[in-house]
């Protein structure tokens, strides 16, 4: 099982990297190396739903967050990015999984901000603006803030690509401190014996890949991972992923474990709003930059990475 899970997994980053492109039942077999007969079958039982209602869903899921996030984006520019051939069925799809235009989304989503604070220049009073400069001589832009009476940094700045080794997760994670323990402890049981833990490069990520404004909390997809050199191979129930190089906006926390959701809202909805920046299609991360038991009230330090472009 734990073979051919890894396999899905596979599967499911090559998806996620191609949305915008045809999708075949051949194509995805040969990436699963299964049989294209056994295939289709043994995605459907390991994921719950069969393949093409899984690409979809996460088409439709995907373009649902760039409508929100793209005001200015003409639809039928999204709907190409997402995988539809035309306006016509993507418009009929969308309906059919949301229950509304993907206009009608749109204007539902901007008049909601609107109605919370959250429009582009009217950041929410209880984060205030303090500053914005360059830092060390580098092209890195940093603003502070104030939350909840605590200074956070964001800064926005080019990242590197990042190979990892990672587990997945499918199903509800927010706030399950017990989940991601037991996940990063199977991982580290893996990269011990290897010797990545003992490099002090080495990062702990977690990768979120859905919106979970948008995807049903049991089909969100998690992955928890660690960076290792290039060309590590995967073993096991462990696969190796590439995390995209680019434009990030990194926000800088030291959080209780219930304070990552307001972390994320903060960085996501009140910096963002303010910053000339829009989200971009590449996964969102978080990186851990302390073990909390080793705090001395038990904090994590945490840098959160938003993918970002500078707004149309």
């Amino acid at each position: 099982m734990n073979e051919y899970q890894k396999r899905i997994n596979r599967v499911l980053d090559y998806i996620e990297n191609n949305l915008d492109k045809n999708l075949t039942l051949e194509e995805l077999a040969d990436v699963s190396c299964f049989s294209r007969f056994h295939f289709a079958r043994i995605f459907s039982a390991l994921m719950g739903e069969t393949l093409f209602q899984f690409i979809q869903r996460v088409r439709l899921e995907k373009a649902a967050s760039r409508l929100a996030a793209d005001p200015r984006e003409a639809v039928i520019n999204i709907a190409m990015d997402c995988g539809f051939a035309n306006a016509s069925s993507f418009s009929k799809s969308f309906k059919s999984q949301f229950g509304v235009s993907p206009s009608a989304w749109r204007s539902n989503l901007r008049q909601v901000q609107s109605n919370s604070g959250t429009e582009p220049g009217n950041l929410n009073k209880e984060s205030r603006f303090i500053y914005r400069d360059t830092e060390y001589r580098t092209t890195s832009t940093v603003w502070r803030y104030e939350m909840n009476k605590t200074e956070v940094k964001v800064e926005v700045r080019e990242v590197e690509p990042m190979t990892v080794a990672y587990i997945r997760h499918v199903g509800p994670y927010a706030g399950d401190a017990e989940l991601f323990g037991r996940l990063f402890g199977q991982l580290f049981q893996w990269a011990g014996p290897r010797g990545v833990l003992n490099d002090e490069s080495t990062k702990c990520i977690s990768i979120y890949h859905d919106n979970p404004e948008v995807t049903d909390e049991s089909k969100l997809r998690l992955s928890v991972c660690v960076t290792v050199p290039e060309g590590t191979e995967a073993e096991g129930d462990i696969n190796i992923m590439t995390i995209p190089g680019g434009k990030y906006a990194i926000g800088h926390f030291e959080l209780d474990v219930t304070e990552y959701g307001e972390a994320w809202a903060f960085l996501c909805g009140e910096w963002l709003a303010s910053s000339g920046y829009e989200p971009d299609d590449r996964p969102c991360f978080e990186m851990m930059m302390n073990n909390p038991e080793e705090h001395p009230e038990g904090k994590h330090i945490v840098d959160i990475y938003e993918p970002v472009r500078p707004m149309k």
